[in-house]
């Protein structure tokens, strides 16, 4: 447990210490800096993990945080369960009133004109008349192609934290438990971009709770991914995915708002609530740790 502690003083005081100097001297989500402290971001648990594993309890890190590349039937479930979960999130968004399919992604261009000029609008749906496919499939396969690669490698940057060590120290807890704390830990570590705009640019005071909410409901799929896979790689391309796919789950849809549609609204919490109950209908041996 002290090493848990350890991990969450370090993961915090460079995150939020980051973020903390980056916003003082006067970055916002808007400028082009911003990729990069949100990059620098993502990688503090990774960093954090590895000097309480090595330079502080001269322990390996590969081992016993579970960085294994030996491929099995789980990495392909890592890949591919994210795309799911941002149709069924797509669909369950529909149900709500005033939520309608828009092919012509209306809803799309009226979300991003918050956030860009008339004129750029005008020419992002210039080039997407051009294209010889709807940009709907073209976002998927990009969106499963970064999963699998960069955004599976920044994913690591938390997945060796949350999914490696402290999965690992806190597994006496049982599944679920330690599922929902970790998922409570990653929410809260998310607040200091989540209250400047990220993910929830138009109420990011709620979003801060709704991101908390969000990861509770994702840890233990997270979780039982990196136990059933036996690999963090597996987490961390399930994260990598989930952030390269997720935009899908709104890019069809016209009407509602952050709140309710998408992945991240109540929608995506329906979906997530629903895989979560049937993980728990599926297996109950979660204390194991199978390769295949």
């Amino acid at each position: 447990m002290r090493k848990a502690v350890l991990f969450l003083i370090i993961t915090f005081s460079l995150s939020w210490g980051l973020a903390g100097i980056y916003y003082a001297l006067g970055g916002r989500l808007t400028s082009p800096y911003a990729i990069i402290m949100l990059l620098l971001y993502m990688y503090t648990p990774a960093l954090s993990a590895i000097i309480v594993q090595k330079a502080i309890y001269k322990e390996p890190v590969m081992g016993p945080l579970k960085v294994s590349f030996r491929w099995n039937r789980w990495f392909l479930v890592a890949w591919l369960l994210p795309l799911v979960i941002a149709l069924a999130a797509m669909r369950v968004s529909l149900l709500f009133p005033g939520v309608e399919f828009s092919w012509g992604m209306e809803g799309l261009y009226e979300r991003l004109a918050t956030s860009f000029p008339p004129d750029q609008i005008a020419q992002m749906k210039e080039q997407a008349a051009l294209l010889p496919v709807h940009p709907f499939w073209l976002a998927m396969i990009q969106g499963l192609i970064a999963g699998i690669t960069v955004n599976a490698f920044f994913g690591f940057g938390e997945e060796l934290g949350w999914r490696g060590l402290l999965q690992d120290q806190l597994s006496f807890l049982g599944f679920w438990r330690s599922s929902l704390l970790i998922g409570l830990i990653w929410g809260v570590w998310h607040t200091p971009v989540i209250i400047q705009g990220y993910n929830y640019p138009a109420s990011p005071l709620i979003g801060a709770f709704l991101m908390i909410t969000w990861t509770l409901l994702l840890s233990p799929l997270f979780s039982y991914v990196r136990l059933r896979s036996g690999s963090v790689v597996a987490a961390a391309i399930v994260h990598g995915s989930l952030n390269g796919t997720i935009g899908l789950s709104f890019m069809l849809l016209k009407g509602g708002n952050e709140l309710i549609v998408g992945g991240m609204g109540l929608a995506g919490f329906i979906v997530l609530f629903a895989a979560n109950l049937g993980l728990w209908f599926y297996d109950r041996t979660y204390e194991k740790e199978p390769v295949a």
